[in-house]
C-alpha cells in the first residue's frame, strides 16, 4: 500500500463536490456519499463502545471485527459496482448474535435506551446502523446496491441492541424498562 495522504487537506471538495473511489465527482450530499458516510458514522459510535472501560473481551472482539466489516462495507458503497460484503459477513454476525443472545432472559417489555455508559454507546450504535441501513434501502431504489450490504446492517443493528442488553446487564444490573403511560 502506497502513501494515501500526504496532506490532509485537499480543497477538491470545497464547492460541494467530492470523488467516489472509482474518481467520479459527485455533490456532497449525493444518497452514496450519505451511506458511506452514515457507515463511517456508525463505526465511529461503535467506537465509543470500544472506548468504555472494562468491556467484556468476547465483546470488544466481536465489535472489533465489526469496524472492520464496516470500513470494508464503506468502501464498496464508496465505489459503484464494487462488491466486498458477502453471505459470509452476515453469518458471522449471527453467529455473534445467537452466542451473546441464548443466555439472556426473553424481552417481555419494550427497554430504553441507557442502562449504563457502554449500554448507551451501544443502542447510539445501533440507532446509526438502522439508519445508515435506510439511506442505502434509498440508494438501492436509484443505483445497484449489493442486497448483502442492507442485510449486514440490519443484523448489525441487531446484534448491537443484543449487546446493549448484555452491557446493561454489566453495568447496571439490567436494563431500562419502558413504562406505559
Amino acid at each position: 500500500m502506497g502513501n494515501r495522504l500526504s496532506k490532509i487537506y485537499t480543497r477538491t471538495g470545497d464547492e460541494g463536490m467530492t470523488g467516489l473511489g472509482d474518481g467520479a465527482r459527485v455533490p456532497k450530499d449525493h444518497l452514496r456519499v450519505e451511506a458511506y458516510g452514515t457507515v463511517d458514522e456508525a463505526n465511529s459510535a461503535i467506537g465509543l463502545v470500544l472506548a468504555v472501560p472494562n468491556l467484556p473481551e468476547l465483546v470488544r472482539k466481536a465489535l472489533t471485527d465489526v469496524q472492520h466489516d464496516l470500513f470494508d462495507l464503506g468502501g464498496e458503497l464508496c465505489i459503484p459496482g464494487a462488491r466486498t460484503i458477502t453471505a459470509a459477513y452476515v453469518t458471522r454476525l449471527e453467529t455473534h448474535l445467537d452466542f451473546f443472545n441464548d443466555p439472556l432472559p426473553p424481552l417481555k417489555e419494550f427497554i430504553l435506551p441507557g442502562g449504563g455508559p457502554a449500554a448507551a454507546a451501544a443502542h447510539l450504535a445501533r440507532t446509526i446502523c438502522r439508519r445508515a441501513e435506510r439511506i442505502c434501502w434509498s440508494l438501492a431504489r436509484e443505483e445497484e446496491v449489493s442486497s448483502d450490504v442492507m442485510v449486514y446492517l440490519n443484523r448489525l443493528s441487531d446484534l448491537l441492541f443484543v449487546l446493549a442488553r448484555v452491557l446493561a446487564r454489566q453495568d447496571s444490573g439490567g436494563e431500562v424498562v419502558w413504562r406505559r403511560s
